[in-house]
C-alpha cells in the first residue's frame, strides 16, 4: 500500500490549513495516522455498530464505506500537500542553480592559480551568470509548478526521465554557445574570432548536436507513445500526488526501473565527458567521441523500447463462486461472493486507499464497488490479480456478463457467467 506511517509534527500549534506548506504536510500527516489506525482497528473487528456486527455482508460493507470516506480524506489532504509542495520547492532548485554559479567560480578560481585568468574563464563565469539569471526568470514564472522542474514534470505529475536527460543536453549546449558567443564578443583578434567562429561548425560539434536531437527526439516521442497507449487502454496510468526525485530511476510503482536508470547513468557520464571537454577548449563546442554517441543513442534505444514494452490491459481469466466453509458446492446464485481471477486490476501507482476503493465490477447492468477488505498492515480485498465482489439482487438469473474497471479507467474484455435462482 501506497499510504505509509507518516511522524506527526507541528506548526504554529497544529496547523492543518492547506494555505501553507507546513499545514498542508501537517494536515496530510494527521490524516494518514487516522486512516492508518482506523484500518487497524478495523481490521481487528473494533469499531463496528452493533446493527451490522452480526451480518457479514453488512459489516463488510460499512467497513468499506468508512474506509473509502477515510481514503477520500487522506487524498485530498495528499493532493493540498503536493500543491503546497511545489510552491515551496521552487526556491530550492534555484539554491542549486546558483550554488553551482558559485561553484565554477570557485572552481574557476583554484584552477586559474599558478597559469593566470584568461578570457575563457570570465566567459564561463558570465555564461553560467546568463543561465542562471533566465532559469531564475523562468523559475518565477513557474513557481506554481515546482519553478524549474515544471518542464520535466509529466502529465502523471511525475518527473520524466526523458524530459531531464534532453533538458540536461540542452543546458549543456546552450551553455557550450553562450561561452563562445562572450568569447567572440571580447575577441579582438581576426585570428581568434575566425577560430571562434569555425568552434561552430558542424565538424565540431557534430557527436553532441546528434546527441542533443536524439534525446531531444525521445522526449517528444516517449510522451506521445504513452499518451496514445493510455488512450487506447494498452497503459494504465495513475496520477502521483507529486513529483519526487526517484522518478527519474523508478516505474509508476516506486519500484527501479532498468531502463531509466541506464539511460540516465550513460547519459550523466556523456554529459559530464562533453563538459570536461567543453573546460578543456572553450573555444568550440564540446567534441563527443562518435563511440560515445553511439553508447548514448543505444540507450535511448533501450528505453523508448522498454517505454513500448511496459503495461499492459487488465484481463479477467475466470470467475468463479466463493464457497464459504461448511458451504456445499452450488452455482452461483444473487447474493453470493464471486472471486474474479486474472491480471492487471490495480495499476502501478494505483495502491492507495482511495485508488483501490474507485474500482467497480460490471455484473450485466449493475456496476458493484469492490469493497476494501483491511488486514493488519494493508488489504486483502481488491489485489492485482485476484477481486471478490457480491452478486447483488438487482442482477437478473440467465447468462450475465461479467467486467471489470480500474482505477484508471481501464476496462477487461467481458466474461460471462451463469447466475440461477
Amino acid at each position: 500500500m501506497a499510504v505509509q506511517e507518516a511522524r506527526v509534527g507541528t506548526h504554529g500549534g497544529g496547523c492543518m490549513c492547506g494555505d501553507c506548506p507546513h499545514g498542508a504536510r501537517e494536515g496530510h500527516r494527521r490524516a494518514v495516522a487516522e486512516f492508518l489506525a482506523k484500518r487497524d482497528g478495523l481490521a481487528a473487528g473494533q469499531g463496528l455498530p452493533a446493527a451490522v456486527v452480526h451480518s457479514t455482508g453488512a459489516s463488510r460493507q460499512w467497513v468499506s464505506d468508512e474506509l473509502t470516506q477515510s481514503a477520500r480524506a487522506v487524498a485530498e489532504r495528499g493532493r493540498e500537500a503536493g500543491e503546497s509542495w511545489l510552491r515551496l520547492v521552487w526556491r530550492a532548485t534555484l539554491y542549486v542553480v546558483w550554488g553551482g554559479v558559485v561553484a565554477l567560480a570557485l572552481v574557476q578560481s583554484f584552477t586559474a592559480i599558478g597559469v593566470g585568468w584568461t578570457v575563457a574563464r570570465s566567459a564561463g563565469l558570465a555564461a553560467a551568470l546568463i543561465t542562471a539569471v533566465l532559469l531564475t526568470g523562468a523559475a518565477r514564472v513557474h513557481r506554481a509548478r515546482g519553478g524549474i522542474l515544471a518542464p520535466l514534470i509529466g502529465e502523471d505529475n511525475r518527473l520524466s526521465t526523458s524530459r531531464a536527460v534532453a533538458a540536461s543536453w540542452v543546458l549543456l549546449v546552450v551553455f557550450a554557445v553562450l561561452v563562445i558567443a562572450i568569447e567572440l564578443a571580447g575577441a579582438s583578434a581576426r585570428a581568434d574570432r575566425d577560430e571562434l567562429i569555425a568552434g561552430l561548425e558542424i565538424a565540431q560539434g557534430a557527436g553532441v548536436l546528434t546527441v542533443l536531437a536524439l534525446t531531444c527526439a525521445i522526449a517528444v516521442l516517449v510522451g506521445r507513445v504513452v499518451s496514445v497507449r493510455v488512450l487506447s487502454q494498452r497503459l494504465q496510468k495513475a496520477r502521483a500526488d507529486r513529483p519526487r526525485a526517484a522518478d527519474l530511476l523508478t516505474d509508476d510503482a516506486g519500484s527501479g526501473s532498468f531502463t531509466d536508470v541506464q539511460y540516465i547513468a550513460v547519459s550523466g557520464v556523456a554529459v559530464a565527458f562533453a563538459a570536461v571537454r567543453l573546460a578543456r577548449h572553450p573555444e568550440q563546442l564540446p567534441d563527443l567521441p562518435w563511440g560515445l554517441a553511439i553508447l548514448v543513442a543505444v540507450s535511448a534505444a533501450t528505453y523508448l523500447a522498454g517505454k513500448y514494452a511496459e503495461g499492459g490491459r487488465p484481463v479477467v481469466l475466470s470467475v468463479v463462486r466463493v464457497r464459504e466453509a461448511g458451504d456445499l458446492d452450488a452455482p452461483i446464485r444473487t447474493g453470493d461472493d464471486i472471486e474474479i481471477r486474472g491480471a492487471g486490476f490495480v495499476p502501478p501507482g494505483a495502491g492507495t486507499p482511495d485508488r483501490l476503493a474507485r474500482m467497480v465490477v460490471r455484473i450485466g447492468t449493475v456496476h458493484v464497488h469492490v469493497p476494501l477488505i483491511p488486514v493488519p498492515g494493508g488489504f486483502a480485498n481488491p489485489t492485482d490479480t485476484v477481486l471478490t465482489v457480491p452478486v447483488p439482487v438487482e442482477v437478473e438469473p440467465g447468462r450475465v456478463e461479467v467486467q471489470v474497471v480500474t482505477a484508471a479507467g481501464a476496462e477487461t474484455a467481458t466474461v460471462t457467467i451463469d447466475v440461477t435462482d
